[in-house]
């Protein structure tokens, strides 16, 4: 996270520079919408602890920590909430249980529960959520995270990145073609599926073959 960080303090100065030396109006303009860019994604990274501190956190956890990876979520029209499932959660002290905001980003911290120690990070929240609205619940065996939209409106889903690879997903399957647009779904799902999936597909794709060869259907299907 603090390379992360580093790195766009970089990108930042660079742009800077350019800036000083830029004359051409369209290229100043699209130099400040990246200088504005970079500025807010720094803005919104976490900013890098004391290496004193880190280490004194370090030692203080004692165990081991494990990165929790299952979660559920869901959002009303003020919140998005994530529901993380920990055995036992609220036997824990209060500040046992640390959560950390940031305008598109939170971190979890769950301290010496059973001897462990559970952290959770989710940085590139789709939209901008407030700091100060934002808040955790310990409830029986869970915790639950609230996010405080900025703005009232739906997200379709958690992250910048799942948006994205939606997005990624539909365009390779979505084409103006259906015999290949039955082709790449099928080829996703022989991918992606169990042994008798792949199974099914295989004879199907054999019995199609045969009808091809017979000509009880045209070749381009």
């Amino acid at each position: 996270m603090a390379a992360a960080r580093e790195e766009l303090l970089k990108d930042l100065e660079e742009v800077k520079e350019l800036l000083v030396k830029v004359t051409r109006k369209r290229l100043r303009d699209v130099l400040l919408t990246e200088k504005h860019k970079l500025e807010l994604e720094i803005k919104n990274q976490p900013l890098p602890k004391p290496k004193d501190a880190v280490e004194e956190e370090k030692s203080s956890l004692g165990g081991y920590t494990v990165k929790i990876n299952n979660y559920g979520w869901d959002q009303s029209d003020k919140f998005i909430k994530i529901y993380i499932s920990l055995n036992g959660v609220q036997k824990l002290p209060a500040e046992n249980v640390q959560v950390n905001f940031t305008e598109r980003s939170f971190d979890l911290l769950v301290k010496n529960l059973n001897g462990k120690n559970y952290t959770m990070t989710f940085n590139n929240l789709l939209k901008p959520i407030s700091v100060e609205g934002s808040s955790r619940k310990i409830k029986t065996d869970t915790v639950l995270v609230m996010c405080r939209k900025k703005r009232e409106e739906k997200w379709e889903c958690l992250t910048q990145v799942e948006k994205e690879s939606k997005e990624k997903e539909k365009a390779a399957y979505d084409t103006s073609d259906p015999s290949e647009g039955l082709m790449n779904l099928l080829k996703k799902m022989y991918a992606e599926g169990d042994d008798e999936m792949k199974r099914t597909i295989n004879k199907a794709w054999v019995e199609s073959r045969e009808k091809q060869s017979k000509g009880d259907i045209p070749m381009d299907i």
